[in-house]
């Protein structure tokens, strides 16, 4: 999934040849200088861009302020919600087909597909589910777990966009229909890639897809299974991704899949994660129809915000940690086990 410029290109960029992000600490300044390294066969060359912060810490619709206790009656109002939830699946659609990506096209072909015999293969039967997973998410009332919102994941990611390495081992937790896994593998060709998410029906439609792709060195492995407790051995990877997933976990979740992140990674290993920026001015300046019609979909994005990522890192055993963002939206944090 090479993309121009968006948060996934420079999270496998902010990753040295050591396993350390490139970037600086996080700057008290408004405007954030991203200074990241393009990884090449020979050289690492200097990519500088700017992206501007806004004057908040968060946005003013989040949290326990009065703006957002009014958002969040609204959306409690079952009428209006499912009119919110109609608009703001119509916003997601439209933003994209704008964008030149053909969401409802994308999404026909996978539906008409032969994904469907993936599932078997795929789901792990005896897992039990967290309650938020079972929340409706993005406008869908079985949030994750339907064909509808596996078929429509590629397209709504690829819609929030606007050097050799040394790693041999790869998790992507939540990697949804696998488009952050097959850009993984793509950066880094000689690692081991594996896709983990909590939908069968989004995994069916990446394994679908990676079996009809470029054959790999590496086939990319997919687990059904939760971020949260894995399953998997201790200290086995040397870069653990999270794209574009906690801001659909309550706090809790967040503080679990961050250890068990630490846990997996082994010394000198880097977790990067890339997600809303609670300091974008974009996303602060929002218009109030827009920020209610993305509350409404987004029944946990209040507490990430509330979230304070560094601390949550640190409180895990994690150094080094490095925060910048990485388009007008998303920012990008990296942070390291000790070795």
């Amino acid at each position: 999934m090479p993309l121009s410029s968006p948060p996934l290109h420079n999270l496998s960029s902010l990753i040295s040849s050591h396993g350390i992000a490139t970037a600086t600490s996080r700057t008290p300044t408004r405007r954030y200088l991203a200074v990241h390294a393009a990884a090449s066969d020979t050289t690492t060359s200097l990519k500088v861009s700017t992206f501007e912060e806004g004057n908040l810490v968060r946005p003013k619709w989040t949290g326990e302020t009065p703006l957002s206790r009014l958002v969040r009656a609204l959306i409690s109002f079952k009428p209006l919600y499912s009119i919110l939830k109609l608009g703001a699946r119509q916003v997601f659609i439209s933003t994209a087909e704008k964008n030149n990506i053909p969401w409802r096209e994308m999404t026909k072909e996978i539906l008409e597909s032969d994904v469907y015999k993936e599932l078997d293969s795929i789901q792990n039967k005896s897992l039990l589910y967290p309650d938020y997973y079972l929340n409706p998410f993005h406008a869908y009332d079985e949030g994750n777990l339907t064909w509808l919102a596996a078929a429509e994941a590629e397209a709504a990611t690829k819609s929030m966009h606007s050097q050799t390495s040394t790693i041999d081992d790869i998790l992507d937790i939540g990697c949804s229909v696998g488009v952050s896994s097959r850009y993984l593998a793509e950066k880094f060709p000689s690692a081991k890639v594996t896709g983990l998410d909590l939908s069968p029906y989004f995994l069916s439609v990446a394994q679908h897809k990676e079996k009809r792709g470029t054959t790999r060195k590496n086939p990319i492995k997919w687990i059904h299974a939760n971020g949260e407790d894995t399953g998997l051995p201790s200290k086995s990877f040397d870069l653990v991704s999270i794209a574009y997933v906690f801001h659909e976990c309550p706090n809790r979740a967040i503080v679990n899949v961050v250890k068990e992140a630490f846990r997996l990674l082994r010394p000198g290993g880097t977790l990067a994660m890339t997600d809303n920026s609670p300091k974008s001015k974009v996303l602060q300046e929002l218009s109030p129809v827009l920020f209610t019609l993305m509350k409404s979909t987004e029944p946990f994005l209040d507490e990430y915000y509330l979230t304070d990522m560094d601390e949550t890192l640190r409180e895990a055993g994690f150094v080094n940690i490095t925060s910048i963002l990485t388009d007008p939206r998303h920012v990008t944090l990296t942070a390291t086990v000790p070795q």
